[in-house]
């Protein structure tokens, strides 16, 4: 592919590059051949476009280069030999079963090739033909054996135009289905990569130049059939880079904007209510909770909106940091509002808020949950849209469309990675402008960061606050039960309280409820005098609501739930939480369920209780054992399980990243984010002709979060 001197005139040739470019959207069934069975079962795997299917890229590479004579191989080795059909014996056992046998000779010695219950392979091998075949060599029945290898036949112009695709080169293993097999999708995309593989490349050229990165055809073809190793790893690096790049882009665009085209509000320095409500706390905030404080109140005064995250670790303080910020702006006449994920953590943020606000009155505040009956739902409303109101706690009832602000000033957003992004904008949208602060206690690390949170500013609340004891935590299998229960009995008979945690399952949370009901009764016979509660999803939410508030005064002594307490559950007296088939749940859910426990004076225990053999899970027991720091846990997550599987990026407005990997390609994300900062300082709406095919790869992949660019 030419780079440059396309005839014409430039606009011409960007128009050229981006119908090349919009051929990528079209549907799979473009392809040739690609019809029926093939693209059913690609759908299935959600394969759609020419795109997906170029961008599937292989999981796994074999080398099938060097090709043996039959006599020089060995027994129990992969090999890949060249060999002429002389026999072809076709066994039919049964309707379904049958058995293939065929004999190739190369000159040195004979090879059988065994296919089971796999009959059509005769129709292509006939007496005769010649071809490569790859697989593990046995010797079986006093001869050499390869049962059903891969192979190709050569000078057979077929489907592939006479090159091999299974045997004699770097083989690509791509993602398959059990309608889809890796050598179907060999097939497919290297037809795929001839009618649309000559690709025009986002990456600006003098950029590419500079990073001395093959162009993007070059590098698509590397990735699914490479030509050496070097070359492999070379593209692979290009394709990577590309992503963290698009990716930065959209950040650094957004940075962008944020600071410079949008008009925040200029909030006061903290006045007299923010610094009786500090005094009158029964505590004295950690250094880590005034130097967050500090910053956010340095970002509230700047005419620019705030845009920051605020992460700490279970019980590190972050609520009353958030309401000094919300405090900050109702002390300015503005209002503000606090959106929870459940019902559960909204209410626990309200009747927090409520009790650090006891000693410092004059601040209206309010809960809004689906719940909520239609006359306080009318009541509340209006006092928000006279400014009546100060503060708004909410579920995702914040954001319907009748929920309007007199002058929304600050929106506090928890556990955001739990909403979609059009969900958290809708919010902002109550106002004009708002600052906005995101607070996590699921600690992210600094990959994540400079990913899906590029574009915040980020306050980080390292300590936890004074008399906190701490908790031991326990991994046990399930003939460690009967100590689990010793533990739990003697912290009963001691005054305390315990959470069990009901067995994770998928997508059904009737099959939870049971489970824990199931485990609730099994408890109660474990130990008769304990007073057993229960908590799960599909309770009423007044009978959920008795659940919670009678373990919380101490009527319960067991309280056993499904993951509905993972987080907005306080109550200091729990000192031991036991889960149950731990090992189903991910390191940063464990480490959220470890928090409910070890919040007040007593020393605490968390029991995790796995049966899993895999070398996954048990990593993940490893981790949680002897980690107890959650941001470095975060970062054992992040290598064990992917960076896709713990925050959703889909839900965050980020694509699932297809080739880069966060903690093996921290190097080339800060060179990616270095790049894209230079081109949107250099060029902010992305305009230049040099830019435009980077322009449209941006909108296509971000501009959802970009809309006042795209969508203008």
């Amino acid at each position: 592919m030419r780079e440059g001197g396309m005839a014409g005139s430039e606009e011409s040739r960007v128009s050229t590059l981006e119908t090349n470019w919009r051929s990528l959207r079209k549907p799979v069934s473009a392809v040739s051949g690609i019809g029926g069975g093939f693209l059913r079962g690609l759908r299935a795997m959600g394969i759609e476009t020419v795109e997906d299917l170029l961008f599937h890229f292989p999981r796994r590479y074999i080398d099938r280069r060097k090709v043996s004579r039959i006599g020089e191989v060995r027994i129990g080795e992969e090999a890949t030999v060249l060999g002429t059909v002389r026999q072809v014996d076709l066994n039919r056992i049964s309707r379904n079963r049958s058995v293939l046998n065929i004999s190739i000779y190369d000159g040195s010695a004979y090879l059988n090739l065994v296919w089971f219950n796999q009959p059509y392979h005769a129709d292509r091998l006939q007496p005769g033909a010649e071809g490569v075949f790859s697989g593990k060599v046995q010797y079986r029945f006093g001869r050499l054996q390869m049962v059903n290898p891969a192979y190709d036949i050569v000078g057979d112009a077929g489907e592939v135009g006479h090159r091999t695709v299974h045997t004699g080169r770097i083989i690509p293993i791509h993602p398959a289905s059990q309608k889809m097999s890796a050598a179907m999708l060999r097939r497919l995309v290297i037809r795929a990569l001839d009618q649309y593989g000559d690709l025009p490349d986002p990456l600006p050229l003098a950029l590419r130049l500079r990073r001395g990165y093959p162009h993007r055809a070059l590098s698509l073809r590397e990735m699914h059939f490479p030509t050496s190793q070097g070359r492999l790893n070379r593209a692979r690096q290009r394709m990577a880079y590309e992503e963290l790049l698009l990716m930065q882009v959209a950040l650094a665009l957004r940075r962008r904007h944020m600071a410079l085209e949008t008009r925040g509000i200029p909030h006061s320095p903290p006045g007299e209510m923010v610094e009786s409500f500090i005094a009158s706390l029964p505590f004295r905030l950690t250094a880590a909770q005034a130097r967050a404080l500090g910053e956010i109140a340095a970002d509230m005064s700047r005419p620019a909106p705030m845009n920051r995250l605020l992460q700490g670790e279970v019980g590190s303080g972050k609520t009353v940091v958030a309401l000094a910020a919300l405090l900050i702006a109702c002390e300015g006449g503005y209002q503000g509002a606090m959106m929870a994920p459940t019902e559960v953590l909204a209410e626990q943020h309200y009747r927090n808020i409520c009790s650090l606000l006891e000693r410092a009155p004059g601040v209206r505040v309010e809960l809004l949950t689906g719940n909520t009956t239609a006359a306080r739902r009318r009541e509340m409303l209006e006092a928000a849209r006279n400014g009546e109101l100060d503060i708004l706690v909410g579920t995702h009832a914040l954001i319907q469309d009748d929920v309007e602000f007199k002058r929304l000033g600050l929106v506090v957003v928890d556990e955001q990675h739990r909403f979609g992004l059009r969900q958290r904008m809708l919010l902002k949208e109550k106002g004009e402008y708002p600052d906005t602060l995101i607070m996590t206690a699921t600690p992210i690390p600094r990959t994540l960061s400079l990913t899906l949170y590029g574009d915040l500013e980020v306050s980080t609340l390292d300590e936890l606050p004074a008399g906190r004891s701490g908790t031991r935590t326990l991994v046990i299998g399930p003939e460690g039960r009967e100590k689990a229960y010793a533990l739990i009995s003697g912290e009963l008979e001691a005054g305390r309280q315990a959470f069990v945690v009901c067995p994770l399952v998928e997508d059904s949370n009737a099959v939870e409820a049971k489970a824990a009901e199931k485990e609730a009764g099994e408890l109660r016979k474990v130990f008769p005098r304990a007073r057993v509660g229960l908590l799960h999803g599909q309770m009423p939410k007044a009978q959920k609501d008795m659940a919670m508030e009678a373990f919380r005064a101490g009527e319960a002594d067991i309280l056993v739930s499904t993951t509905v307490i993972e987080v907005g559950i306080d109550v200091p007296n729990a000192t031991v939480i036991m889960v149950e088939n731990a090992d189903r749940f991910g390191l940063s859910q464990l480490h959220q369920l470890r928090g409910r426990v070890g919040r007040g004076e007593h020393p605490a225990h968390a029991v995790f209780v796995f049966n899993g053999d895999n070398e996954e899970s048990q990593r993940r027991m490893r981790a949680i054992a002897e980690l107890s720091d959650g941001f470095r846990l975060a970062e054992a997550d992040l290598e064990i399980r992917g960076e896709g599987s713990l925050f959703g990026t889909r839900q965050s407005g980020m694509p699932d990243l297809r080739v880069a990997r966060l903690l093996r390609d921290f190097r080339l994300l800060e060179q990616a984010r270095d790049d894209a900062s230079s081109l949107v300082a250099d060029d902010p709406r992305l305009s230049k002709p040099e830019n435009s095919l980077l322009r449209l790869e941006v909108a296509e992949r971000f501009g959802e979060i970009l809309d006042w660019l795209f969508h203008a």
